[in-house]
């Protein structure tokens, strides 16, 4: 009940603890406070994990402590994040990183965003979707993925007409399965609702963010960016301890503008490529086609897979 006093076990590096007097009524920031008075350090710079393996609660401050799926016997652990350092912020300046990714380090108490970049093999959307669930890149993935989307067409066909796919549904299933196909915004939706999360992806060109499952509430999403032919994960790069972060509470706003910036600093240096007049080059046997389309019906009768763009 939220009336009752919860009894959370408090695990930290000066030693272990127990917080008595909060209800699951009340607010991150009231635990944050309790924890900062007990191990001396500013609540900004306090990380509470729980679960197992620890996960990071990461909401609003002004959450109740029950919306953070916090429960009355719960054992959390605390991280004190340190300030990043000027060597660390001339560190990643070196290595070509963003001026948004250091302006985030600079003012973040976690980590910054930063870009995964994922393999070019027609199957990225898969892997970065596989990518952002287990934290690594697995090719393997994305025959499973693409399984997951041709059974949930075939188990749906009152959603999943031909009139939604443009192509009868039998023939989308069997094309979606072949390696050479690319996924889109419909398999962003029929994954989105199968894993029970917001696939948020951040379009370079046009600067938008399409939410697939912000109709179903779901309490978490995960972030890709999308250049016109190609999907990358966007992820969280923790300050310290090497924390790899691909899944975000659906409440946390903040995470969007930060993609937002990242998209605007993409488009600003032109890294997107318009579908309807790009130039391909087929690797296979150096044939120019001109958009998307015409690419796709080239690998469908050529079979051939290997694509890159031709700048000009």
């Amino acid at each position: 009940m939220a009336n009752e006093n919860l009894q959370l076990k408090v695990k930290h590096e000066q030693g272990q603890f127990v917080l008595s007097s909060l209800k699951l009524s009340d607010l991150l920031k009231d635990l944050k406070e309790k924890i900062s008075d007990s191990i001396k350090c500013s609540p900004d710079r306090i990380r509470i994990l729980r679960g197992y393996p620890p996960l990071p609660i990461d909401y609003e401050d002004s959450t109740e402590l029950g919306k953070c799926g916090i429960e009355k016997r719960d054992i959390l652990v605390v991280e004190t994040i340190k300030p990043p350092k000027k060597e660390e912020i001339d560190k990643l300046e070196g290595k070509g990183a963003s001026p948004s990714a250091v302006k985030q380090l600079s003012k973040s108490k976690h980590g910054f965003l930063t870009r995964k970049v994922i393999p070019s093999d027609n199957s990225c959307l898969f892997t970065s979707v596989s990518f952002c669930l287990t934290g690594k890149v697995d090719l393997s993935q994305a025959s499973y993925l693409r399984e997951v989307v041709m059974s949930t067409i075939q188990s749906n066909p009152e959603i999943y007409s031909a009139a939604f796919l443009g192509k009868p549904p039998l023939e989308y299933c069997q094309w979606i399965m072949r390696d050479d196909s690319w996924g889109g915004g419909i398999e962003c939706s029929v994954l989105a609702n199968y894993f029970g999360m917001e696939i948020a992806v951040v379009d370079t060109q046009h600067g938008i963010i399409n939410k697939f499952g912000e109709d179903q509430n779901y309490g978490q999403r995960v972030l890709l960016i999308y250049d016109g032919i190609h999907y990358d994960v966007l992820y969280m790069e923790a300050v310290v301890g090497g924390v790899l972060q691909t899944i975000f509470p659906t409440e946390d706003e903040s995470i969007l503008k930060e993609a937002e910036e990242l998209a605007a600093e993409a488009r600003a240096s032109h890294q997107y490529t318009s579908t309807s007049d790009f130039l391909l080059i087929c690797l296979d046997c150096s044939k120019i086609l001109t958009g998307e389309k015409e690419a796709q019906q080239h690998a469908m009768e050529s079979k051939h897979i290997n694509f890159d763009e031709v700048r000009t």
